[in-house]
Parts: C-alpha cells; sequence; structure tokens
C-alpha cells in the first residue's frame, strides 16, 4: 500500500528490515544500541562486526531520540538507531513512540537521507500494542512528511501479514 504526501510517498510492505533497498532503514535499538534480540539483533548480524564498533562510540540512546550510523554489509548505507518507549500504559508511551518515529526522520533529513525504512518500532520485545502503536507511528509519518520535506520515500517494513494489515487498516482511517 502506498500513498503521496506532499512530494514524498509512505509505503507499507511485508519484509525483512535488513533487506530494505532504501539509503536508511531504522534498528529499534535498546540504550547501549548493543546487538540484541529482534530487530537489533538482525541489524547487527546483517551489518557484521563494525557496525558494533561504531555504536560503542555513539555513547548510546536515550528514549525518543535517534542517531545516525554507517550500515556497513547491509543494502541500507546508514542505520539510523532509535530506542521506542517500553509499554507500560502510561501518558508518555505514545509521545515517546511518536519521538522515536519524528527524531528518526529529522536525523536523516540532516543527512540527506532520501528514502528510509521503519520496523514496528515498540512492538515486539517491547510489548507496546500494534493496534496502538500504528496509527502513532503513522500519524506521526505523515505530520512530518506534511510540514515539507526533502525525504522521498518513507517505508513501513512489518514482519507479519498480520501486522501489515493493522498497518493498512490504521492508514485507511488517518486518510
Amino acid at each position: 500500500m502506498k500513498i503521496k504526501i506532499k512530494d514524498s510517498t509512505l509505503e507499507l510492505t511485508q519484509g525483512d528490515i535488513t533487506k530494505q533497498d532504501t539509503e536508511a532503514i531504522v534498528n529499534a535499538a535498546n540504550k547501549r544500541l548493543a546487538p540484541g534480540g529482534g530487530v537489533a539483533g538482525a541489524i547487527h548480524r546483517a551489518a557484521g562486526p563494525k557496525l558494533w564498533e561504531e555504536c560503542k562510540e555513539l555513547g548510546g540512546c536515550e528514549t525518543g531520540e535517534a542517531k545516525i550510523s554507517k550500515g556497513y554489509e547491509l543494502p541500507a548505507r546508514h542505520v539510523i538507531h532509535t530506542i521506542g518507549p517500553v509499554y507500560s500504559g502510561s501518558k508518555e508511551d505514545p509521545k515517546l513512540l511518536a519521538s522515536s518515529y519524528e527524531n528518526s526522520l529529522r536525523v536523516a533529513e540532516e543527512n540527506g537521507v532520501e528514502s528510509i525504512s521503519f520496523p514496528a518500532l515498540s512492538t515486539g520485545a517491547f510489548g507496546y500494542p500494534t493496534k496502538e502503536a500504528a496509527p502513532i507511528a503513522l500519524k506521526t509519518i505523515r505530520d512530518y512528511l506534511e510540514g515539507g520535506s526533502e525525504i522521498e520515500l518513507v517505508r513501513l517494513v512489518l514482519y507479519t501479514e498480520k501486522d501489515l494489515k493493522i498497518h493498512e487498516e490504521a492508514l485507511k482511517e488517518l486518510v
């Protein structure tokens, strides 16, 4: 599913974040930016050991922030690392999740990235319910692109067909 937002395209697809041909992919990272399980583990394995060496120099990251590194052995030239919130049901969760998407887009744009792929941040090990996270992610991306952006393509890469369907429904409601 694709929609146009000003001069940009927002695309939803099912797939593997490590195989995306966009200039940057987003890592659903931990605060140390260390290899781990889930998306972070997959990205570190696919990028090779130089990614962890660079991440050690970045000094970690706080929830909602974003930092950029090289992509090394990935098809993507860059990895943008962001920390989504661990779901707690608090009023801060949606704000922190939106910050993760917004700051990732801002870091991408500051570094001349014209295409970027996101996983569904915080919906795996961090426990954010996909049905709650999807509208926050999509609204944040839409609002960012509506503000005028040099980013030509924002792709949300959903790991399962179920997650893709949830995001497609949320996008239909948003537009």
